[in-house]
C-alpha cells in the first residue's frame, strides 16, 4: 500500500541513482533535478492566469523495481495534503497508487520553495506544478519505450505503471524504462501534455485513502510528542504569566533537589515585538517529563509583569466599544455613507455591535520540539507548519549556518496557524545549547502552557450601521472594526487592523449598496496576536452576516431571499475595482469575486437544509455565507432551544465552491471539522484576562465542543466542480459562516438576538 516515511533529500537522491528523477522549479516548470530555473516563456502557454506559481522544488523518482517515490514538501496536520498532492502526481504519470511511497521533505526553501502550511495555499499553489511533474514523467517514459521499440511516439501510451505499444501489444514496466527515461529530454511549454479531465483516475475521486491512515490507526505514526532518541532528556519552561514580563528573581534550589532534575536554564526575556521569539522564563531539564514538571513547580520566581500587567478583558471590551463608536481609519470608501446616515430619518437607521473574544488554537497536540546539537550542526524533530522559520530561528539562536540545521517535519496533531510560529523550537535550542554536546532535548508544552501562552486570535468589537429605506433596500453600509492587529507581532506598537485583515470579509463585500464605508480603529495589542483558522474572517463574517439577518427581519423579508437580492444577479466584480488585498494577495484577475458562485452555495445549503419547511416549536434555521481564501461557503444551522434556554444544534448544512474538487473526501472532512470548530467558538470557547494573565487553563474552562453537544447531522454539499477554474482554499473557509448561522437560527427559534460570543446558554 502507499506509505509515508521521513527521508532526507541526500538519501533520496542517493537512492535514486540510475532512475528517473524530476523536479518542479519555482515557476512551476518541470526539469531534471536540479536544473537552473527557466525563463518565464518556458513556463508554457497553458500556465494558469494571474502569473506563475511561486513555490516548490518537488522531486519524483522511479526506481528500477518500479516503485514511485514522491517527496511531500508540505507538513501534514489533518488536511490530507501529504496524500492529495502526491495523488495528483500519480494520476498524471499513470502510476498505480499502491506502488507509490511518499517521503516527507525536511526544511529547505532553496530546494522546495515555500513550505509554510497556512492560508489554505497548498492545493491552490501546487495543483498545476504537481500535474506538470507527473505529466512530464509519463511522457518521458513513453518516449523511452518508443525509442526502445523504434516505433513512433504516437503508438505508445502509459497506463497504470506500464507503457503499451498499441499495434503489437508489447508492454514495458516503469521500472524497466526508468533509466532510459532519465536520458530523455524533459518536455516543457506546449510539448507538455496534461491529461484531459475524463482521463483522471484519482483526481476528483474518493478512492485514495490517506497515506498515513494505517499508521495513525495503529498508533505507529510519529508526531512530535512521540519522538524518542537515546540519551534524551526532557524540559518544561516556566514562562512569564504576562506578555512582555520577565524574571525579576529566581531561586532554583528546591527545583534542583527534585529527583531526576538535571539542570535549570534561564530563557532570555522577549525583546521588542514578539515575532516568533520565546517569551522568556526558566526551563527545568530532567530525565523525564514528570520530574521536569515537578521541578518547575518547585521554582521560586518573582516576576516583573511589564507593561501589560494591568490588561483586563472586561475593561478592554469597553475600550473597543468606545473605539468602534468613533470615526476610524478608512479602509474602503464608496459614495458617502456618512452623509447618507446623517440625512436619513431615524426610522431608517439600523445599527448593531458584535463582540468576539480572544480564542486559543487548542490543537490536540500542544507544541513540542526535540533538538540535538553536535559540533557546528543541529538537528530538530518537531510538528511544525513552517519548517523554514524553525530552521532559521535555530540557526540564528545557535549562530549556525541555516544549511547546518536540519528540521525533520513530523505529523502535526492539529495546528490551525499556531504551529507556524516556532517559538517553542527556539526554546528547545536554547536548552539544548546548555546541555552537554550531543544530548537530545525534548521540550514539551503542557495543555496549561498552550492555553496560557498562545498566539491568540484577536479580540474584536465590530460596529455595523445601515440606512434602509421603506422598501427594504439598503442605501448605506458602515462597518467599523476595533481589534488589535497581527502586525503587532512584528512591529512594536502597531495599532488597528491592516488592509490584509480588513480584506477578510469587511472591505470585500459584494452587495449592491450605493454608499459603503469600512473603517478600522487603531487600538493596541496587549497579548500575542496570531493567525487562527480563517483569521479576521471570523469576526467580520460574524458581524456582517448577523447584521444582514437583522436587516432582513427589519424589512419583513425571508433571510435567503433578502441576501440574494442584496447580492444581486450573477456577475464578476470588475477586477479594476479590486486590489490584491481583496484576495489574500491573490490576483483579482485570476480570482475575480463571482457573485454567481456565492449565490450557488447559498442555494445549495438552503436546499440541503430544507429552507422554508415547517419546524417544530423551539426550532429555527439560520443562514450565513462567506467568501474567503478564494472559496465560497454557505452554512445553514438548525437549532432547538428548550424552555430553560438550553441550545441544541440539530443539524448543519454546509456548501462549498472551491472550484476543482481534487480530493472530495478531504474537502468534506475539512468542512465537517470546520463545522465543529465554528460551533466551538460560537458556543463555548473564550479566553479572558485579569491582571495581564489568561484566566483559562485547560479544557475544563476553555471548552471545545464535546461529543454530546455536537450535531448528529452534518451534511456537506460540494458545488461547481469546474476544472477550468483555479483551485480555491479548503482548510480555512468552512469556519466563518458557522457562528453567524447559529446565532441567526437562535433568533429564528426564539426572537432573541445574539451579538456576543460565546453563546453558552440563553438567559
Amino acid at each position: 500500500m502507499t506509505a509515508a516515511v521521513q527521508h532526507s533529500r541526500r538519501a533520496f537522491l542517493q537512492g535514486s541513482l540510475g532512475v528517473l528523477t524530476l523536479a518542479v522549479t519555482a515557476k512551476g516548470w518541470v526539469t531534471a533535478a536540479v536544473a537552473a530555473e527557466p525563463d518565464a516563456k518556458a513556463y508554457g502557454a497553458d500556465s494558469m492566469p494571474g502569473g506563475t506559481v511561486d513555490d516548490p522544488l518537488v522531486f519524483v523518482s522511479i526506481a528500477s523495481d518500479g516503485a514511485v517515490t514522491i517527496v511531500a514538501h508540505r507538513a501534514e496536520m489533518g488536511t490530507g495534503v501529504r496524500t492529495s498532492l502526491p495523488m495528483v502526481v500519480a494520476d498524471e504519470m499513470e502510476a498505480r497508487w499502491e506502488r507509490v511511497k511518499v517521503v516527507q521533505a525536511p526544511a529547505d526553501e532553496s530546494r522546495y520553495g515555500n513550505q509554510n502550511v497556512d492560508g489554505s495555499r497548498s492545493m491552490r499553489h501546487f495543483l498545476m506544478p504537481m500535474r506538470r511533474v507527473g505529466a512530464a514523467a509519463r511522457q518521458m517514459l513513453e518516449a523511452a519505450a518508443a525509442a526502445r521499440w523504434s516505433v513512433p511516439i504516437a503508438e505508445v501510451k502509459a497506463e497504470q505503471h506500464e507503457v503499451l505499444h498499441g499495434p503489437s501489444g508489447r508492454r514495458l514496466s516503469y521500472g524497466d524504462l526508468a533509466a532510459d527515461a532519465a536520458k530523455q529530454p524533459v518536455p516543457a511549454g506546449n510539448a507538455l501534455k496534461l491529461k484531459a479531465r475524463s482521463e483522471f483516475r484519482y483526481i476528483g475521486k474518493d478512492q485514495v485513502r490517506l497515506v498515513d491512515l494505517e499508521a495513525i490507526g495503529k498508533g505507529q505514526a510519529t508526531y512530535g510528542m512521540d519522538m524518542r532518541l537515546p540519551g534524551m532528556v526532557y524540559a518544561v519552561v516556566a514562562r512569564p504569566p504576562v506578555v512582555g514580563g520577565r524574571v525579576r528573581r529566581v531561586d532554583s534550589a528546591k527545583a534542583l533537589a527534585v529527583p531526576g532534575v538535571l539542570k535549570v536554564v534561564e530563557i532570555p526575556a522577549m525583546q521588542g515585538a514578539p515575532a516568533f521569539q520565546p517569551l522568556g522564563g526558566v526551563a527545568v531539564v530532567a530525565r523525564n517529563t514528570w520530574a521536569a514538571r515537578q521541578g518547575r513547580d518547585a521554582l521560586q520566581i518573582e516576576w516583573d509583569d511589564g507593561p501589560n500587567g494591568a490588561y483586563d478583558s472586561v475593561a478592554y471590551q469597553q475600550t473597543l466599544q468606545a473605539a468602534a463608536r468613533a470615526p476610524g481609519k478608512t479602509m474602503r470608501n464608496q459614495g458617502d455613507a456618512a452623509n447618507a446616515w446623517t440625512n436619513a430619518p431615524e426610522a431608517e437607521r439600523v445599527s448593531a455591535e458584535y463582540y468576539v473574544p480572544h480564542l486559543a488554537h487548542a490543537s490536540m497536540e500542544p507544541p513540542v520540539a526535540t533538538v540535538q546539537i553536535q559540533g557546528d550542526r543541529a538537528e530538530v524533530w518537531t510538528s511544525i507548519q513552517n519548517p523554514v522559520a524553525a530552521r532559521d530561528a535555530v540557526a540564528a539562536r545557535l549562530k549556525l549556518e541555516p544549511a547546518n540545521v536540519k528540521v525533520n517535519v513530523l505529523l502535526l496533531g492539529g495546528g490551525f496557524g499556531r504551529k507556524s510560529k516556532p517559538d517553542f523550537v527556539d526554546e528547545a535550542a536554547i536548552v539544548a545549547r546548555a546541555m552537554p554536546e550531543g544530548t537530545p532535548v525534548k521540550l514539551v508544552w503542557t495543555r496549561e502552557d498552550d492555553i496560557h501562552h498562545d498566539y491568540l486570535h484577536t479580540v474584536s468589537v465590530e460596529r455595523l450601521e445601515a440606512v434602509m429605506n421603506t422598501q427594504g433596500q439598503v442605501q448605506s453600509w458602515l462597518h467599523r472594526s476595533a481589534s488589535p492587529t497581527i502586525a503587532s507581532l512584528f512591529a512594536q506598537g502597531a495599532k488597528g487592523q491592516q488592509m490584509f485583515e480588513s480584506a477578510m470579509s469587511a472591505i470585500n463585500m459584494p452587495y449592491r449598496i450605493p454608499n459603503v464605508r469600512v473603517e478600522t480603529a487603531e487600538v493596541e495589542a496587549h497579548a500575542r496576536i496570531g493567525w487562527f483558522r480563517s483569521v479576521a474572517n471570523i469576526p467580520h463574517a460574524f458581524a456582517a452576516q448577523c447584521f444582514i439577518d437583522e436587516l432582513a427581519h427589519r424589512a419583513g423579508k425571508d433571510p435567503q431571499a433578502f441576501a440574494l437580492d442584496l447580492i444581486g444577479p450573477a456577475r464578476q466584480i470588475d477586477p479594476g475595482t479590486l486590489a490584491d488585498t481583496w484576495n489574500y494577495t491573490e490576483s483579482p484577475e485570476r480570482y475575480p469575486y463571482d457573485t454567481g458562485r456565492l449565490r450557488g452555495v447559498i442555494d445549495a445549503a438552503c436546499k440541503g437544509a430544507g429552507w422554508g419547511r415547517t419546524l417544530p416549536k423551539g426550532h429555527g434555521l439560520g443562514l450565513a455565507f462567506c467568501y474567503s481564501f478564494m472559496s465560497y461557503t454557505a452554512t445553514v444551522v438548525e437549532v432547538a432551544v428548550d424552555d430553560k434556554g438550553e441550545i441544541r444544534v440539530v443539524a448543519v448544512d454546509m456548501a462549498m465552491d472551491c472550484g476543482p474538487q481534487i480530493n472530495p473526501e478531504r474537502i468534506r472532512a475539512q468542512m465537517e471539522g470546520g463545522a465543529i470548530m465554528g460551533l466551538s467558538l460560537a458556543l463555548t470557547s473564550e479566553i479572558t484576562f485579569e491582571k495581564g494573565r489568561v484566566k483559562q487553563s485547560n479544557f475544563h474552562d476553555y471548552e471545545v465542543l464535546r461529543h454530546n453537544a455536537s450535531p448528529r447531522v452534518i451534511r456537506t454539499h460540494l458545488v461547481n466542480d469546474d476544472h477550468a477554474l483555479p483551485p480555491g482554499g479548503v482548510g480555512e473557509p468552512p469556519v466563518p459562516p458557522v457562528a453567524p448561522a447559529l446565532c441567526n437560527a437562535i433568533f429564528a427559534a426564539t426572537g432573541k438576538r445574539i451579538r456576543t460570543l460565546p453563546v453558552r446558554k440563553l438567559a
